[in-house]
């Protein structure tokens, strides 16, 4: 690859990682990701903003080495090592460059990539000379670390916002936003923003009286209508009205559950979305979680607990805390059952009010139908409660 020119004096200098399909070894990643990387060229000075993972430092190096410039300031908005990792080859290339970083980020790049180098701390608000460029620095913590900042061009009003904003998307167009793009930038969100989801409030509130032509995240393509992705960002951290309804099941009866119940709800006209978490990818079940304001967990019981397949789904949920208000319990069991404890310990992080269970022993029978039937009732009255109807 080769450094891409994006705007006068501005170059894309990442690399796209077609084939990576997990992230640390957790998130699933159907469409492969990117390592985006920026060089910033003034009259009188050069800045590369963030650099590469450490399994692509070779190919990343090499478009370094291909623009033929010294580079004076190593800008880095983001400690973890996918945007950090090849820190310190640049340093070895650019001994004389300057590394500037949040405190706490500093701090973690001495913890995590173990250099010595000329380090500064940037304080918020603070901007940077490269003659007739200049950035501003913004500190956003918690998007999604306590390190990170983005990163204000003025004179192209570019943002380059490392992690916020990203999507986990390799494209060869990267000043395009391909088919499905906000899609995968709500799947990156869900994993990545969700469990932040009030700080990435407070810092959309930061940058918004910036006059945006263009943002540059660290991960996926560049965004030329900012709107596009701010809007749904705001309406990520907003909430939402749907139910999704986590399962899985053994011998039929949670599932025949599962069924009544997604019937009687379309029939009400709430808009609900089972997933089978045993099948299915996780992320797409904590892609559905971004909006939703039930979550319905419906489980046979193993050996008194719930089934494996759910409880794991259920301790991703408990990590990243989506924007629940109502959880309920559904399933079947044979000799005996803890699901309601267990399941609610495994959601000990979530403030939920929880609902009515329908636990059933063995093939549901119809007066269970019809408890089914009432819990659906009751959903779509919360819903109707939250909307004001």
């Amino acid at each position: 690859m080769k450094a891409r020119k994006i705007a006068d004096g501005v170059y894309y200098t990442g690399i796209i990682d077609w084939d990576r399909r997990t992230f640390d070894e957790l998130v699933a990643l159907p469409r492969g990701t990117s390592y985006n990387s920026y060089i910033v060229s003034g009259s009188s000075a050069t800045a590369l903003i963030d650099s590469a993972e450490p399994s692509k430092s070779s190919e990343f190096l090499g478009i370094i080495r291909e623009m033929e410039t010294e580079i004076h300031y190593i800008i880095s908005q983001h400690a973890e090592q996918d945007h950090s990792g090849t820190i310190p080859e640049l340093l070895d290339m650019y001994p004389d460059a300057e590394v500037l970083g949040t405190p706490a980020c500093i701090e973690l790049l001495r913890e995590l990539l173990r250099i010595d180098g000329n380090f500064r701390a940037i304080e918020d608000g603070e901007t940077l000379s490269l003659g007739d460029r200049t950035l501003r620095f913004i500190v956003t913590p918690w998007v999604h670390w306590p390190d990170t900042m983005v990163t204000y061009l003025e004179e192209e009003r570019i943002l380059f916002t490392c992690d916020f904003f990203g999507s986990h998307l390799a494209t060869s167009d990267i000043m395009e936003v391909p088919e499905g793009f906000l899609r995968e930038a709500k799947r990156y969100y869900a994993h990545i923003m969700m469990p932040f989801s009030q700080m990435v409030t407070s810092n959309l509130r930061k940058i918004s009286d910036l006059d945006i032509s263009l943002i540059a995240p660290s991960h996926g393509p560049l965004v030329s209508i900012p709107d596009l992705i701010i809007d749904a960002y705001r309406r990520w951290t907003s909430g939402g009205s749907k139910t999704v309804i986590a399962y899985t099941t053994m011998h039929r009866s949670t599932e025949i559950m599962v069924e009544r119940l997604t019937e009687k709800l379309m029939e009400l006209g709430v808009s609900v979305r089972p997933i089978n978490v045993a099948e299915s990818d996780t992320g797409e079940f904590l892609t559905e979680l971004v909006d939703a304001l039930v979550l319905v967990v419906a489980s046979p019981t193993v050996l008194t607990r719930p089934h494996p397949a759910v409880a794991s789904a259920l301790y991703l949920v408990n990590a990243l805390r989506p924007p629940l208000k109502h959880i309920a319990l559904m399933g079947s069991y044979g000799w005996g059952t803890l699901i309601e404890s267990e399941v609610k310990g495994l959601l000990s992080n979530l403030n939920v009010e929880y609902l009515e269970p329908v636990l059933v022993k063995g093939l549901p029978r119809e007066e269970d139908l019809q408890r089914i039937d009432e819990l659906a009732i009751q959903i779509k009255e919360i819903g109707g409660e939250l909307n004001g109807k």
